[in-house]
C-alpha cells in the first residue's frame, strides 16, 4: 500500500506583497529582474516589516473555510530559519511551525483530510547555475495547504488536485497565471520504508510522473532515512537533493516585529456566509434544477464565471439549447481568442436573444455562430444581423440555388456520383456561401441528394 501526502503552494492574488507596498506580478515572465523591490523584501539591515497585507489574510481565511478547516483565532508569525541565497533575511516569515497555530486545521476536501492551511512569504528566485537572484518574488504572499497521507495512487492525486484548483477558482483567491506547486511525500509502509519528499513539482503532469517514478524507485531501493528529492523532468526520475530537515533544524521562533493576528468569530461567520457554492454543489444543482446533461454541467462548473453566465441566461431560454451553446460555441470563441468571459463584454440579454432566434428558426445555426464570433470585444443585439438574414427553408428556393451550384461545380458533382460522399458537403458549403449561411442545412441536404440521384 502506497501512502501519499501533499504540500500544495499557491500565490494569493493581491496587488501588494505581504509585508511591504511593492507591486506583485505573479508569474510575469517579462518583468525586469529586481524591479519590484524595497529594503523590506530584500532584507536590508534595519528594515522592519509593515503590518501583514489585509487582503492576503482575508483570502487565506477563505481558503481555510472552503476546505472545511477549523480557523484558529490567534495567529502568531514565526521565523523559519535556513541558510539559502534565496532568503535575504536568513529566515522566512510563516504562520506555521511547532510554536504557532496554522491559519486553519483539521479540514476535509473530497474525502482527503486537510492537516493545515497557513500563510507565509515566498523566498526570492535563485538560479544555482548562475548565482543570480531575482527579488521580485521575495515577500509574495503564499498559501500552503497540507494534506494527510490519504492518497494511494498518482491518478487519485491528479484527479483531486483538478477539483481543488477548480474549487479555489470559485473564490478567486489564487493567481491563475502562476499555477500551483506541490511537494509530494511518498512512503511504502508495507516495505517498512521511510518517507521521501519530492520538492517543488510544478504541473499536474509532472506530479503524476514524479509519484510513479518514485514508487518504482522505492520498491527496488527501500529508503531507510528521511530525504528530500527533486524531479528531473527530462529524465523522468527523482534525484536526491539532501537529507530531510526536521522542525528543529529550522529553529522556529516567534517574530518580535510582527504582532499576533486576532480573528474574531464574527469575521469568520461573515467570510463563511459569503463563500459561493462549491463546484460539486453547483454541478448537482444544474443537473437537478435545469435537467441538463451531466457532460454539459461538468463543463459549465469548471469555471465559476461560465457557470454564473449560464445561470443568468437559462431562466429565460431553453436549458438544452443554452447548455450546448455556452459549453460548445461560446467556449470555442473564447478559446480561439485566448480570452476569459470576463474579458469580453457579452451581455446575457444579447445571448438570450441569439438563442431565441435559433429556437424560433429565424436564423440558421451557421449564421448564429457567425454573429457569436463577431463578439470579440463586446456583444450587440443580434436582431439587426437577423434582419434580411432569415433562414431559407423553402424547398423551391433552395432547389433553384442548388441547381445553380450544381451547374457551377461539375467536377464535385461527378466526384459525388463516383462515390466521393464528401463532395456533397462541398456543394452544401457552396450553397451556404451563396445564401450568406441562411439556407436550412437539413432541407438543403435533402434537396441536393434528390437532384443528384
Amino acid at each position: 500500500m502506497v501512502m501519499i501526502g501533499l504540500e500544495i503552494h499557491g500565490y494569493i492574488n493581491t496587488k501588494e506583497k505581504l509585508f511591504c507596498k511593492c507591486k506583485t506580478e505573479h508569474g510575469a515572465k517579462t518583468t525586469e529582474p529586481n524591479k519590484n523591490i524595497c529594503p523590506i523584501c530584500t532584507g536590508q539591515p534595519g528594515a522592519k516589516p509593515m503590518l501583514p497585507n489585509k487582503d492576503a489574510i482575508e483570502k487565506s481565511l477563505q481558503i481555510a473555510l472552503i476546505l472545511k478547516c477549523k480557523v484558529n483565532k490567534k495567529l502568531i508569525w514565526q521565523r523559519k530559519h535556513y541558510d539559502w541565497p534565496d532568503l535575504p533575511k536568513g529566515y522566512q516569515n510563516t504562520i506555521s511551525g511547532p510554536h504557532s497555530n496554522p491559519t486553519g486545521e483539521n479540514g476535509e476536501f473530497l474525502g482527503i483530510r486537510i492537516r493545515e492551511v497557513h500563510l507565509e512569504e515566498d523566498p526570492a528566485a535563485w538560479n544555482p547555475k548562475t548565482g543570480e537572484i531575482d527579488y521580485n518574488r521575495s515577500g509574495l504572499p503564499l498559501i500552503e495547504m497540507v494534506t494527510e497521507p490519504d492518497f494511494s495512487s498518482s491518478q487519485e492525486v491528479v484527479d483531486w488536485l483538478k477539483q481543488l484548483i477548480t474549487t479555489l477558482g470559485y473564490i478567486k483567491v489564487l493567481d491563475k497565471k502562476a499555477g500551483i506547486k506541490a511537494d509530494v511525500n511518498i512512503s511504502l509502509p508495507e516495505l517498512k520504508g521511510t518517507r521521501v519528499e519530492v520538492k517543488n513539482i510544478n504541473s499536474l503532469k509532472n506530479i503524476k510522473s514524479a509519484i510513479e517514478s518514485e514508487i518504482i524507485r522505492q520498491k527496488s531501493d527501500v529508503p531507510k532515512a528521511l530525504e528530500t528529492r527533486m524531479f528531473d523532468e527530462s529524465k523522468g526520475i527523482t534525484l536526491k537533493m539532501r537529507s530531510k530537515e526536521q522542525a528543529d533544524d529550522y529553529r522556529f521562533v516567534s517574530d518580535p516585529d510582527l504582532p499576533a493576528i486576532i480573528i474574531e468569530e464574527s469575521r469568520i461567520k461573515k467570510i463563511k456566509s459569503s463563500l459561493p457554492e462549491t463546484p460539486q454543489e453547483k454541478l448537482q444543482k444544474l443537473i437537478k434544477k435545469y435537467n441538463i446533461e451531466k457532460k454539459y454541467a461538468e463543463i459549465l462548473t469548471k469555471k465559476i464565471d461560465i457557470a454564473e453566465f449560464f445561470e443568468n441566461i437559462v431562466e429565460k431560454t431553453n436549458p438544452k439549447i443554452a447548455s450546448q451553446w455556452v459549453t460548445i460555441e461560446l467556449l470555442n470563441v473564447l478559446n480561439y481568442n485566448k480570452k476569459e468571459i470576463d474579458e469580453i463584454e457579452i451581455k446575457p440579454e444579447h445571448f438570450i436573444e441569439l438563442l431565441k432566434l435559433i429556437e424560433k428558426k429565424k436564423i440558421t445555426e451557421l449564421k448564429a455562430k457567425e454573429i457569436l464570433r463577431s463578439w470579440k470585444e463586446k456583444s450587440s443585439s443580434p436582431a439587426k444581423e437577423a434582419e434580411g438574414n432569415s433562414k431559407i427553408s423553402s424547398e423551391d428556393e433552395l432547389e433553384k440555388t442548388s441547381r445553380e451550384i450544381i451547374k457551377e461545380n461539375p467536377v464535385a458533382v461527378k466526384d459525388y456520383k463516383n462515390g466521393k460522399k464528401e463532395s456533397l458537403n462541398f456543394l452544401i458549403g457552396k450553397i451556404m456561401q451563396k445564401t450568406n449561411k441562411r439556407a436550412d442545412f437539413k432541407t438543403t441536404r435533402e434537396v441536393l441528394e434528390k437532384l443528384l440521384r
